[in-house]
């Protein structure tokens, strides 16, 4: 019995996973067709399809769904999608940021404020929380990339702003609408990234204990559910201990 039930626990997470990876393909997918709508449906004439479909390649999206998406804005579907972005609190006043695509402005906005209100968070107004933020480019390698000098070298001479680099890897910080050139340049001289995206940069945080951790993740997650929700953002600041546990 021991074996069979930790069976249906590896097949429960795997469903999990699988179900998660299949709604990140969604929301990936569904930002290459508004961005292929909004520009040239060709990645090299258009810089922010060419950062989406990075970011889609990064995330193991089969070339054939990012095509099928590239024809997809062709052939007239994204035409109502809506950019809209909501800020809130969520425990002990943590920072969040929310990003949606949504083809129903009344729809989104009552299920993100629900959202956030059934998980003990709060929507405030726009700009409630983004002074908080500074929005940057995102550059992310591998440790086996280059040592912390090599990074630091080819992304200053690439025009990024900063660099951080652990064990874990290196992150490159530029200006969001530098974001396509420099990563150009540090894909000649580094090769592909593991991940290039515009992202909100935290210029303050807010560090949590284990019980706001854990009421935070949930809130994240059941905002993350959301189809028209692409990305959330968040200031909070944990210790490793404490993550670990998580």
């Amino acid at each position: 019995m021991a074996g069979h039930s930790k069976w249906a626990n590896i097949q429960h997470r795997k469903g999990r996973q699988d179900a998660a990876r299949s709604k990140l393909f969604s929301k990936l997918s569904k930002e290459i067709t508004v961005a292929a709508k909004m520009g040239d449906p060709d990645p090299d004439k258009n810089p922010r399809l060419r950062l989406a479909v990075k970011e889609a390649k990064s995330n193991s999206v089969p070339k054939d769904v990012i095509d099928r998406a590239i024809k997809k804005s062709q052939a007239g579907d994204g035409d109502d999608y809506e950019e809209i972005r909501y800020e809130g609190y969520g425990p002990n006043g943590v920072a969040v940021i929310v990003e949606t695509m949504t083809d129903n402005r009344n729809r989104t906005a009552s299920t993100v404020r629900s959202t956030f209100s059934k998980n003990g968070g709060n929507l405030g107004e726009t700009g409630s929380v983004g002074f908080m933020f500074d929005r940057k480019g995102e550059v992310v390698y591998q440790a086996d990339a280059g040592d912390a000098d090599t990074i630091f070298e080819a992304a200053i001479e690439a025009g990024a702003e900063d660099v951080e680099s652990s064990e874990d890897g290196h992150i490159i910080w530029c200006a969001d609408a530098d974001l396509n050139d420099v990563s150009n340049v540090l894909e000649a001289a580094l090769g592909e990234s593991e991940s290039t995206k515009l992202v909100w940069k935290p210029t303050t945080t807010t560090e949590l204990g284990l019980e706001d951790m854990q009421k935070l993740m949930k809130l994240v997650d059941a905002l993350e559910d959301d189809d028209d929700v692409q990305r959330v953002t968040t200031n909070f600041e944990a210790t490793d201990e404490i993550m670990a546990q998580l």
